[in-house]
Formats: structure tokens, C-alpha cells, sequence
């Protein structure tokens, strides 16, 4: 396991932990990236992943400019979040299971998004167009990923994406992501994220399916050439 993904887990332990042991309430405010950055001693990267994961599963939740704040989360989920106990899943498995699940998660998500959904995809459009290098650019894709998730206000299928991120984090996804892509691969992602962003937002359940599908086949050829 790379020290990447061991801060990554390291942080999620520590916030559930945190939770669990009533250190942080329901509704609580959750420190600063800088501030558990510099408690734990790790990357601010690893604390922004973190964060996207236990988002992403429901354990809390960021407010745009005010911060990260705890959700209500029973015991047995949070024993779940901290010790995922997730079987080992190869890239191409991890692949398989994102075509399956996402294409059909796009139409909840085109149902059920609101206003609030619509703002944070907005931010992460903005922020990847914006992203200086390859770390910033892959953040705010698995961002934009894991909020569309999250807009479909389902919590099974929330904690279903969820699983499959936390599988991605345990294999050498990233190493493979970062020998994949170009410049010219970078911006076919790009444009891409403005169409599904585009279709979910016109709430066009057929072309959100269709937009994230393609999407998702074009990140299967260039990272496993298939």
C-alpha cells in the first residue's frame, strides 16, 4: 500500500474515530484541512481525499465557504466507514463495476439533484478547468464523480460509489491515471465533465446516461486499452 493511500486512511480513521468517541457532534464543525493536515502530520491532499470519501458515504458533509460539518451517523455505519473491510478489486474490476453502476446512477441524479448538487458540480468544473497539475485535476474529477453520486440523494447507491472509491484508493489506480494522461486526454476528460455536468443540470435523464457512459468507456480504453 502506497503512503498516499495510508495517509488517505489514516485521516478517514481519525475523523470516524472522532465521531464515534463524541468529539464531534452531529451538526459539529470538523477542523480545517490545514489544521488536521498539521495534527496529523500528512498532506492536505490526503485530508481533501478523506473528506470526498466520508462525503461521499454520508458521514459529513462541506458547505461552501463555511466548512466540513459531521452528519448524523450511526454507530454501525461508522465502524463500517473506519474499517471498510473491502475484498481486493483490480483496476479492471473496479472499471466494470463503475460502468455498471454509474450510467444508471446519472438518472437518479438527473432526478433528483438540486440546487445545491448543481452548485457543487459547478465547483468542480470550475476548480478542474482550473487544476495546475495532475494531483489537482484527478481531486476534482473524483469530486465531480463523487457529488454526482451524492445528488442522488439515494443512500444505498451513495454508500454503493462509495465502496468503489474506497476499492480505487487500495489498488494502483492513481499510478495508472497518471501514465494515461495527456494533455490531449486531459481535455477530452474535460469537456466531457461539461457535458454530463450540462445533462444532469437540463435534467435530461438520456443524455446524462448516455454523456457518463461515454465518459467512463473512454477512461476504460486509455487506462487498461480496452
Amino acid at each position: 500500500m502506497s503512503t498516499s493511500i495510508r495517509h488517505d486512511q489514516r485521516v478517514r480513521d481519525f475523523i470516524i474515530g472522532g465521531i464515534r468517541s463524541g468529539a464531534w457532534r452531529a451538526n459539529g464543525k470538523l477542523p480545517t484541512e490545514r489544521a488536521l493536515s498539521e495534527q496529523l502530520g500528512v498532506p492536505r491532499s490526503a485530508v481533501r481525499d478523506a473528506l470526498a470519501v466520508l462525503e461521499s458515504g454520508g458521514a459529513v458533509t462541506r458547505i461552501i465557504g463555511s466548512g466540513t460539518y459531521v452528519r448524523e451517523l450511526e454507530p454501525a455505519q461508522a465502524a463500517n466507514d473506519a474499517t471498510p473491510g473491502l475484498p481486493a478489486a483490480s483496476p479492471a474490476e473496479i472499471m466494470e463495476a463503475r460502468l455498471l453502476l454509474e450510467p444508471q446512477l446519472a438518472q437518479l441524479a438527473a432526478i433528483n439533484a438540486d440546487q445545491s448538487d448543481f452548485a457543487r458540480f459547478d465547483e468542480c468544473i470550475r476548480e478542474g478547468d482550473a487544476a495546475d497539475s495532475f494531483e489537482a485535476f484527478e481531486h476534482w474529477d473524483a469530486a465531480l464523480h463523487q457529488a454526482i453520486a451524492k445528488s442522488t440523494h439515494n443512500r444505498l447507491v451513495i454508500e454503493l460509489y462509495a465502496m468503489i472509491t474506497r476499492a480505487r484508493d487500495l489498488t494502483e489506480w492513481g499510478e495508472l491515471k497518471r501514465r494515461s494522461l495527456s494533455a490531449e486526454r486531459r481535455e477530452h476528460y474535460r469537456r466531457e465533465h461539461h457535458a454530463i455536468v450540462a445533462a444532469l443540470q437540463a435534467r435530461d435523464v438520456g443524455k446524462a446516461e448516455a454523456a457518463l457512459l461515454g465518459h467512463l468507456e473512454r477512461v476504460r480504453s486509455n487506462l487498461l486499452g480496452r
